[in-house]
């Protein structure tokens, strides 16, 4: 049943590990750091934590270069500090989700450097080598998703290799079946660890069109746009083979009790839910972006719900995302009074919620001076606004010295408001959205209905959207105002008698619920109604 599921009934937190806590004073976050702040995610209540990349790597991306797969780059650790966050994580309760990033390796991986050493060598087959194309250069128009062309040609090998991302990361050959099972022993060297699920980074991109064929022009493309949407990706991502590939991974989990297989996938719903597989075979959770894409109003909101609900597989458990490490901040992008509303829709749509390390604080975008930029995509395309530093800035945690990250000027810029938007300043202050989204959490561990119960669509207009959640005869309505003005709506009779859980806002209404709900400027309320007669 749901509710015996830790990934349905959970809450999932996702951690930029080079910036939530530094220990060893080179301005980076590591694995102690981490260890050292789970009585924070305990102290928030949630379920589990998701960690990006940790992997050795020449940090061309982040660590979504990978140079080994089965160890941890000195800068964050070693395996012995990883094993004993495992341990203190799952002694706290808390479970450990570990980025898993197989559609590209590093150019340094020991792989790659055998693959290129020669056509005839037996490792040529684990990535994807072409000839030129009949008339020269690459085998066919496709664009990296960081700019320029998707292919680097190799002088000693006369040929090309193809890469999603940058040149740095060449693409595995996941149709080569000792790539696949080497690949799959992976994901059992860290399950036998104690991982209790993976998040597959890009994972629509696994399997690409055998033919190689040209992707088509994007007839929505407009120049100021990243250079990958000139095209559409038709060949490039999304294969129908991809399924097996997903199906074989799940198998592996399946092995192991309790496990959980995430999936990044930026598609349309209709692709997206494809994801969960013939028969529940593929990912548990093909993570849901789509609410860090629409327009934030509450027409729109009710109808991407309404849609992704319509078209969940029988049995595929729903999710939401609201800011990731590629992403605006959700602060950012609706400001910091919706990102109070925003928090309350996250914890209460039915489905499992991942909540971005910092978006507890209502974290903003930072600004990066140009001299600290890291990021390689907003390298390759500047001025367009691309850049996903803003989103992965360290976290504060107090008053002291770089907000209590590190005893050195931290990798990137602080928030400019550190010295009040910090946990320990935010942490006892009632008004706070640290206290509004620990509290949403505590509510929705407490009710069953928040937790895994039905989510009943009950009316939405230009500015307000109000829902239903219920299990059994426990019902919990929440009333979202998207503006910044007051609105009343008028309730159903049958959803009439009730009082307020909390608000967004600092005081929370004492009247009962009536026919008429009114809503203060950027109010969301949760209200538990009247339980219904046997």
């Amino acid at each position: 049943m749901a509710e015996r599921t830790w990934w349905k009934r959970g809450i999932v937190y996702q951690i930029y590990p080079r910036s939530f806590q530094d220990t060893n004073g080179d301005g980076v976050g590591d694995l102690e750091g981490i260890r050292r702040r789970l009585d924070h995610l305990a102290w928030l209540g949630v379920d589990a934590l998701w960690i990006s990349p940790i992997y050795p790597s020449p940090m061309a991306d982040g660590g979504y270069d990978v140079a080994d797969y089965r160890d941890i780059d000195p800068l964050f650790g070693s395996l012995a500090d990883f094993d004993r966050l495992v341990g203190e994580a799952h002694e706290r309760g808390l479970k450990l989700i570990l980025d898993f990033v197989p559609n590209h390796s590093s150019s340094q991986h020991a792989w790659f450097r055998e693959s290129r050493s020669s056509r005839t060598n037996p490792k040529r087959d684990w990535y994807i080598w072409r000839d030129p194309a009949p008339g020269g250069g690459p085998p066919n128009n496709w664009i990296s998703n960081f700019g320029g062309s998707a292919w680097t040609f190799d002088e000693a090998t006369g040929q090309y290799y193809y890469h999603a991302f940058l040149k740095e990361q060449p693409d595995l050959n996941w149709r080569n079946p000792e790539l696949r099972e080497a690949m799959f022993d992976t994901l059992r060297f860290w399950l036998e660890r104690g991982v209790d699920g993976f998040r597959v980074d890009v994972i629509w991109h696994l399997m690409k069109d055998p033919e190689m064929r040209d992707n088509p022009p994007n007839p929505g493309y407009t120049p100021g746009q990243p250079a990958i949407n000139r095209l559409l990706q038709i060949h490039s991502a999304d294969h129908p083979d991809i399924y097996g590939v997903i199906a074989g991974m799940r198998k592996v989990l399946d092995g192991y009790p309790d496990r959980v297989l995430i999936g990044e996938i930026y598609l349309p719903i209709e692709r997206l839910v494809t994801y969960y597989g013939p028969d529940l075979t593929g990912a548990h959770l093909p993570f849901n972006f789509q609410l860090i894409h629409t327009t934030w109003r509450a027409r729109d909101i009710e109808a991407l719900v309404r849609e992704y609900e319509g078209k969940l597989p029988e049995g595929g458990w729903p999710n939401w995302v609201l800011s990731n490490h590629d992403q605006p901040r959700i602060a950012a992008r609706v400001g910091q009074a919706q990102a109070r509303v925003a928090a309350m829709l996250l914890l209460t749509l039915r489905g499992t919620p991942t909540l971005y390390y910092g978006d507890e604080l209502g974290m903003p975008a930072v600004h990066i001076p140009r001299d600290r930029v890291q990021d390689p995509w907003e390298k390759n395309e500047p001025g367009i606004g691309i850049g996903r530093d803003p989103s992965r800035t360290p976290m504060p945690w107090d008053r002291s010295p770089n907000a209590g990250f590190s005893s050195v000027e931290p990798w990137l810029p602080l928030n400019q408001d550190w010295h009040s938007r910090n946990v320990a300043a935010m942490r006892d202050e009632p008004a706070s959205i640290l206290t509004l989204t620990r509290n949403l959490i505590a509510l929705r561990r407490e009710r069953k209905s928040l937790m895994v119960g039905r989510y009943a669509p009950v009316l939405v207009t230009d500015e307000v959207f109000v829902y239903l959640r219920e299990a059994g005869d426990e019902r919990v309505m929440a009333a979202l105002n998207l503006t910044g003005d007051p609105q009343t709506v008028h309730l159903p009779d049958h959803l009439q008698g009730g009082h307020v859980l909390v608000s967004t806002l600092a005081q929370v209404p004492a009247n009962p619920v009536g026919g008429a709900l009114t809503l203060r400027g950027h109010e969301g309320l949760l209200i538990e109604l009247t339980r219904q007669a046997a």
